[in-house]
């Protein structure tokens, strides 16, 4: 068959969960309202720091930055997955595919840029308390930010451009719930090492930028706890990086079981499910994770509903 390079291809047909006919209702509903509170639940966390001055903090500041993110990439997805649960597949353009796939990278690398930030900013606030409106001020926390957003767009678009030159002569149905860089890898007629080799190097990288000053953080900030005296300042500052470091074991254990593995091993069915540890259980459980266990975050929402009545 002739070989048809994406760029004159008309589109894609996305399956889904079509192969599952008895339990497309079940998914659907359990889809719909993973997406209603994870976005309800972010949005609240964004309201409830906007309006609460005594939440204008650097670590709320980032905090609202990584709601936002979760907000923005599940919905690059779940909408439109949602709308077409019930049809034996959806078609989306190449150009729409490859969209959707830059943005759900790009969003990935925000978090995970984000979290490194994080993990600094308790850092300084743990081992330094005492210089931290000052090291940790407005214009910091703004170059901050902003950096992670450059960096996390920059970072998508090599992989992007990589996909956009690949052909599909065989298939052009992508068996995942979205446009997925490895789903689009395995229907692929032409050699995908290019995107395997960058897959590993951004691993690297990634590691070097994200992991390793995310693991010196926290073995300072270890070392800073064990010398407080204060058994409501150890479980204060046990606290306040606890939840950071659950949302960074979910999102770098379940990307890496993605994508940290050569193309022989990828099975779409796995592909599948594990796709949904980040893409829908990590924003899912972030509202949870920083809302149900920060005091003041309940506090600052208990005070605003009240004021509403």
């Amino acid at each position: 068959m002739k070989r048809e390079n994406l760029s004159t291809a008309e589109d894609f047909l996305i399956i889904g969960f079509s192969d599952l006919p008895l339990l497309q209702l079940p998914i659907y509903i359990a889809f719909l309202l993973i997406y209603l509170i994870s976005v309800v639940g972010n949005l609240l966390i964004l309201v409830t720091i906007h309006f609460s001055s005594n939440l204008h903090t650097p670590m709320y500041f980032f905090l609202m930055q990584l709601s936002f993110i979760d907000i923005v990439y599940m919905s690059n997805i779940f909408p439109h997955m949602l709308v077409h649960f019930f049809m034996e597949g959806t078609h989306i353009s190449f150009s729409g595919c490859l969209l959707q796939m830059y943005f759900f990278l790009a969003m990935i690398s925000l978090e995970s840029l984000l979290l490194t930030v994080m993990a600094y900013d308790r850092y300084v606030a743990i081992c330094n308390p005492l210089q931290y409106l000052n090291i940790i001020n407005r214009e910091m926390c703004v170059f901050l930010a902003a950096g992670t957003w450059v960096l996390g767009f920059i970072n998508a678009i090599p992989y992007t451009a990589q996909v956009s030159t690949l052909s599909f002569c065989a298939s052009h149905t992508i068996n995942h719930f979205f446009c997925d860089i490895t789903a689009l890898m395995k229907i692929s007629c032409t050699s995908t090492q290019g995107i395997e080799i960058l897959t590993y190097i951004n691993g690297v990288l990634a590691s070097l930028m994200s992991c390793i000053p995310i693991v010196i953080s926290y073995i300072n900030i270890a070392l800073a706890i064990m010398r407080i005296k204060s058994k409501g300042g150890r479980n204060k500052a046990v606290s306040t990086c606890a939840s950071h470091l659950t949302m960074v074991i979910l999102l770098y254990t379940s990307f890496c079981a993605m994508y940290m593995r050569p193309t022989s091993f990828y099975s779409l069915k796995q592909n599948k499910i594990l796709s949904l540890s980040y893409i829908a259980v990590t924003p899912l459980c972030n509202p949870f994770i920083y809302g149900l266990r920060n005091t003041e975050l309940k506090n600052a929402l208990l005070k605003i509903i009240l004021q509403q009545k």
